[in-house]
């Protein structure tokens, strides 16, 4: 069989509405694990034990830190823009009274994403940093869960962050939004 080269392959690229309307009928169940991301519906990888372990870890942590002052928001969707609906491992968010029940943060209600990545590294730095870059997301945090070095990222610009630092699992990892006394990756989830 033919094939088409990829420059002639025309893309039909969904809204955030569209992809709400494609769960509510059914083509996505809630056991699909997806997120639209640039108006694609893109697979999420499986979450291991390390990850899942590192995401709870780190929500606990986040969540002392945050306590009256943001809500730890977990494996949740945030909106960014019209045609992307990423579900980061772990989202800090500006606390609201109805906990986003009428419709999911978006890029002004969100103040720290952190994606742990155990298989997804090179697609969480290439892919989602830059769109969260583009969203103007002040502080981004990419863990690598085999080494446990956080890739941190600060000041938004539309090509990328301006602040970019690599901080390793012995060293304190402070959030811009949670002033206080930072801990280190190997203190909040020790290494094996």
């Amino acid at each position: 069989m033919a094939t088409m080269p990829s420059e002639l392959v025309m893309r039909h690229r969904l809204t955030v509405d569209d992809y709400h309307r494609m769960a509510a009928s059914g083509i996505l169940g809630s056991d699909d694990r997806v997120e639209l991301i640039a108006g694609e519906v893109l697979d999420m990888s499986p979450i291991g034990s390390l990850h899942a372990a590192l995401v709870a870890a780190m929500s606990e942590y986040l969540g002392r830190l945050a306590a009256g002052r943001a809500t730890v928001w977990s494996q949740n969707p945030i909106r960014l823009g019209d045609s992307s609906e990423p579900q980061p491992d772990i989202t800090l968010v500006r606390p609201r009274p109805d906990f986003y029940a009428a419709a999911h943060p978006g890029p002004t209600n969100t103040l720290l994403i952190v994606e742990v990545a155990e298989s997804s590294l090179a697609y969480d730095l290439g892919v989602k940093v830059p769109l969260y870059a583009c969203h103007n997301i002040p502080e981004v945090w990419v863990i690598d869960a085999a080494t446990r070095t956080t890739y941190r990222f600060r000041e938004p610009r539309p090509d990328g962050y301006a602040k970019q630092d690599t901080i390793t699992a012995a060293e304190p990892l402070a959030c811009l939004a949670l002033p206080g006394e930072p801990k280190s990756l190997a203190t909040i989830l020790p290494l094996r």
